[in-house]
């Protein structure tokens, strides 16, 4: 009974220990904490800390004498204590260098200075002794369980930031808070947002905190539009192991046509070079057989791969820096388009063709390339007898749009860090913004003829597709840096050819 009752009284969060037998006598620890020898060499600086003082220096002219808080972010539970991969957040990997799996929990800090500018700092858990108990008990932190950790000095070295104690973190951001103003990343770190929230309004500063901290995002976005050297050489990267990717994928068809859920194995050929070449996945990847291509987010890839069919496949290789690729190729299951298909294949190849060629034009605006898509795909489904007007009509400013009802997302998305990158920056700076050199942006029109759509003529239905490659603006205009992944009819059948043989 006292048993039970002993039970009762322990609380939820620490009874995920009760399995735990590990030993807890000072011999044990004593014993655990000798006769190891030295720890792995630390990493060199890395190649990205050349352009952390440009990226810091363009945030410190945005906020001037504010207090600016840049979370990681925690690991977030993916079952009792089984945790997801950790992803910091992009702003805080952007700001730091720092991508794979490193660092949750740590904080990014710009510190306003008397003279001016910042003084930026970065807070990170210290590493442990081996005569600590954390050394082979702290399943978060100690070096059993996640490997040997580097020193602050360590990542001082590596990313050229000044280092401190995260446990120093508080005190730090209390320092002179009713005096200037402090911002947080919002949607970054529940436990630092509440930190800061706490701090705010000890010091009264409680109005308009969450138009701050939105207005920190945008700033932080629109930092991100326009890409350094080191950034597009991450991108080139991301797109050549994408191309490894959609080779394996190719190379994966006769297998998934033979399987009852051909989409997965389609899935899972991407997926072994993503984590082969890089971080893993930019994002869920879309392997969508037949009709399902005409679902926009299909990532369900539960279905057969048939023979005859077209398959839509969506997907990017994000690097160990967490900069990813975002490529869609339409591919034919038996390595040779149908004539109905190849027709719609084309209509989408010219679309996307013309807005590479607008965006090539002085003077090109972000929103230039989705109307010159349009334009091609409006006219294409007049011809083919599908608007209930002509494509001038439907596309006239406050017209009635009819043609996207086959094609209903938009043209293009800034590309980067994110999948999706720089939401968060303003309207005059994304959609309205001229093009300018160090933008990395996607093409990607398509079409979507559903099955049971009774407005597609019928040898259409059924047939989805979509064509997307990644866009530098240079000094000179515009680079199609996915070149090397096929994309016209006779260059996709050449290519799987050369994979699967014929």
């Amino acid at each position: 009974m006292a048993k039970e009752q002993e039970n009762e009284k322990q609380v939820l969060k620490a009874r995920g220990n009760n399995r735990s037998q590990q030993p807890s006598s000072a011999e044990f620890r004593e014993f655990m904490g000798s006769d190891w020898g030295p720890r792995p060499e630390p990493r060199s600086r890395a190649e990205v800390a050349d352009y952390l003082p440009a990226r810091h220096a363009a945030l410190s002219k945005l906020f001037p004498g504010e207090r600016l808080v840049i979370p990681a972010g925690e690991t977030k539970t993916r079952s009792n204590d089984d945790d997801y991969r950790f992803r910091a957040h992009s702003a805080f990997a952007h700001m730091t260098g720092m991508g794979e799996e490193k660092e949750p929990g740590a904080v990014l800090v710009f510190n306003p200075l008397e003279e001016g500018g910042h003084e930026v700092t970065l807070y990170i858990y210290p590493r442990a002794s081996r005569s600590s108990e954390e050394f082979y008990a702290d399943s978060a932190h100690g070096e059993f369980w996640v490997g040997a950790r580097p020193s602050l000095k360590d990542v001082q070295n590596e990313t050229g930031i000044k280092t401190a104690d995260v446990g120093t973190l508080k005190d730090a951001l209390s320092k002179d808070l009713g005096q200037i103003q402090m911002r947080v990343v919002p949607q970054s770190s529940v436990e630092i947002e509440g930190l800061v929230e706490e701090l705010r309004a000890q010091a009264g500063q409680t109005q308009n905190n969450a138009e701050l901290d939105l207005e920190l995002a945008q700033g932080l976005a629109e930092i991100r539009l326009r890409k350094d050297p080191w950034e597009i050489d991450q991108m080139r990267r991301a797109v050549e192991a994408t191309r490894s990717g959609f080779d394996n994928i190719i190379a994966s068809l006769p297998a998934a046509v033979a399987h009852t859920r051909g989409e997965r194995v389609v899935e899972g050929a991407f997926f072994q070079r993503a984590r082969e070449a890089g971080n893993g996945l930019g994002y869920e990847t879309i392997a969508a057989s037949g009709n399902h291509a005409n679902t926009l987010h299909f990532q369900d890839n539960n279905g057969p791969v048939k023979d005859g069919d077209l398959i839509l496949v969506d997907a990017g290789v994000e690097l160990d820096s967490l900069y990813t690729a975002d490529i869609t190729r339409t591919l034919p299951v038996s390595g040779k388009f149908t004539a109905d298909q190849a027709e719609v294949y084309q209509a989408v190849l010219d679309a996307a063709n013309y807005a590479l060629e607008i965006a090539n034009k002085p003077g090109a605006r972000f929103r230039d390339l989705h109307a010159a898509a349009m334009e091609v795909l409006a006219d294409r489904l007049e011809k083919w007898g599908m608007l209930p007007g002509t494509a001038a009509e439907s596309l006239a400013k406050d017209g009635p749009q009819w043609h996207r009802r086959w094609m209903p997302h938009g043209t293009s998305h800034h590309l980067g860090i994110d999948v999706h990158d720089c939401a968060a920056a303003r309207r005059e700076m994304y959609v309205d913004a001229k093009l300018e050199p160090g933008m990395i942006f996607t093409i990607e029109p398509g079409l979507y003829f559903r099955s049971d759509d009774l407005k597609v003529p019928e040898h259409f239905r059924g047939i989805g597709v979509r064509i997307e490659d990644d866009v530098l603006v240079t000094d000179h205009g515009v680079e199609r840096i996915s070149e090397s992944i096929p994309r016209t009819i006779e260059g996709v059948e050449n290519w799987m050819q050369e994979i699967l043989g014929a």
